[in-house]
């Protein structure tokens, strides 16, 4: 049976083939051409003469790098975009709306979660999804008088930079820099600070930050004033013109207090202060100090950033290229940079930071509800409760309460009983991990400081401290619930 159409002879059939086959071959050969044309960007003439004498046998081996290849297709379309052209006007409206999106995308910026996946690894030649680890001390250099872009891994790696550009981005900062731990972190910036002048501190702080500030700051001239930071009237009366740094952090570790970061960074800078606040308990997901006026951003990147408990970092955002330069020089003198395993680690866990914190917070929250209302505690600590008295405040500089709450029992004796009864919070040190945790500052990360301090600054030895995780929160509610309702009555105030 013939397969013609009926009313089309044969022959225009075979005609209608050949014309076909003809079209087909000059669009393949327009496509090689512009193809050519794509390696050929500043017009050397490479698409005349024959094929091999061109290129050669082994063009299509031609090592040309995946983002040359699409710069050149950029250009090549921008070419094929010229304004001078006359528009199609039965696609013009598809236009329009095309240019609306692209505008759209281009004004938007991208939320915290999308930047934590899309990050450039921008010293990786072969553009690899996850970043690699370059484990090494040194650097092979070009020749003996020149230096490539890194000669030694205390100076600097690409591993580290990489995380140090990543963590900049999140913070809004000029340049961010990853130290060995926070306290590391934190010693850096404690050398800003000259002999004869002064630090202002807040007075409930971590206990590691309050031991750097009580024994070994002032060995080296450095007069410390420590203040409650809530009050901005006993913060503006204790600076003064030798004040070189305000430290504070908000919400505070342990007994979440929250300082206005807008008000003390104002009182500070005229005075010629810097500002320094310490932002682990928040981490950039939930609040960005640098954006309300502070001017170097700490985060112990053990806790949140990394968020696995499996390794110890710090990290210093900071505004201006002058201040950078001063801590890049502490950095690199003192030997306190990050190693690049330990980059490699957080950068492998600050991709889910966003979302662990997300349901970390819901976990707490609902965990600082169930414990508001239980007859056996005495008073929670949490930002996201509608009665404490920080509550606006924070909200206003912040986006969320977080993980981390504390709460008081009245009783030494029970305080103990919970964290040492429940069985999905581990007693340990530390916060911001995927695992819930838990402790009693008193005798554990606040034990450096002498208790009448600590008395006098209301850090009574009742306090018990979470750090709320991932798991189901019914579960930890039930753990923390079984814990309360079998502990001892009330009425011991010592172990």
């Amino acid at each position: 049976m013939s397969s013609v159409p009926a009313g089309v002879s044969s022959a225009g059939g075979r005609e209608g083939v050949w014309v076909g086959a003809l079209m087909f071959m000059m669009i393949v050969r327009k496509l090689i051409l512009e193809s050519f044309e794509l390696h050929d960007p500043k017009g050397f003439g490479l698409t005349t003469g024959s094929f091999s004498d061109t290129f050669g046998s082994s063009w299509f081996c031609k090592p040309v790098s995946p983002k040359s290849k699409r710069l050149l297709r950029w250009e090549k379309l921008k070419s094929n975009c010229s304004t001078g052209r006359e528009m199609d006007l039965s696609t013009s409206a598809l236009a329009d709306s095309v240019v609306a999106s692209v505008n759209d995308i281009e004004l938007q910026e991208p939320s915290i979660s999308t930047i934590l996946m899309n990050f450039e690894n921008k010293f990786d030649p072969y553009e690899a999804v996850s970043t690699p680890l370059y484990q090494t001390a040194t650097f092979k250099q070009p020749s003996a008088i020149e230096n490539g872009p890194y000669d030694y891994t205390r100076s600097g790696n690409p591993t580290r930079d990489v995380l140090e550009s990543l963590l900049a981005k999140l913070d809004k900062a000029d340049r961010a820099f990853c130290f060995t731990s926070g306290m590391a972190a934190l010693a850096s910036v404690a050398h800003l600070v000259e002999s004869g002048q002064e630090i202002v501190a807040g007075d409930d702080i971590y206990g590691g930050s309050d031991r750097l500030l009580s024994k070994v700051i002032p060995k080296n001239g450095v007069v410390v004033k420590r203040v409650n930071t809530s009050d901005l009237d006993e913060v503006a009366s204790a600076i003064s013109p030798r004040t070189k740094l305000v430290w504070f952090e908000s919400p505070t570790n342990p007994r979440l207090i929250i300082s206005d970061i807008r008000k003390i960074s104002e009182i500070a800078h005229a005075h010629g202060a810097l500002v320094l606040v310490d932002n682990s308990i928040m981490s950039p997901v939930l609040s960005r100090p640098l954006e309300l006026g502070a001017d170097i951003v700490m985060h112990s990147a053990t806790k949140f950033i990394a968020g696995h408990s499996d390794l110890m970092a710090g990290v210093l955002a900071v505004k201006g290229e002058s201040l950078a330069k001063e801590l890049y020089f502490l950095q690199n003198a003192e030997g306190s940079g990050l190693a690049p395993f330990d980059c490699w680690l957080c950068l492998r866990g600050i991709k889910t930071m966003a979302l662990r914190i997300e349901k970390q917070q819901d976990n707490a929250q609902k965990i600082a509800e169930f414990l508001a209302s239980h007859p056996r505690v005495k008073r929670v600590n949490y930002a996201g409760l509608p009665d404490h008295p920080g509550r606006a405040l924070h909200y206003s500089q912040a986006k969320g309460a977080g993980a981390v709450l504390s709460f008081l029992t009245s009783s030494v004796a029970l305080s103990k009983h919970i964290v040492e009864s429940t069985k999905y919070f581990s007693i340990t040190v530390s916060f911001g991990s995927v695992k819930s945790l838990i402790s009693m500052p008193c005798f554990m990360s606040h034990a450096s400081i002498p208790a009448e301090v600590r008395e006098a600054r209301g850090l009574t030895e009742d306090l018990v401290r979470i750090s709320v995780g991932i798991e189901d929160v019914n579960d930890l509610i039930a753990d923390l619930d079984n814990a309360l309702r079998t502990g001892p009555a009330r009425g011991c105030s010592k172990i």
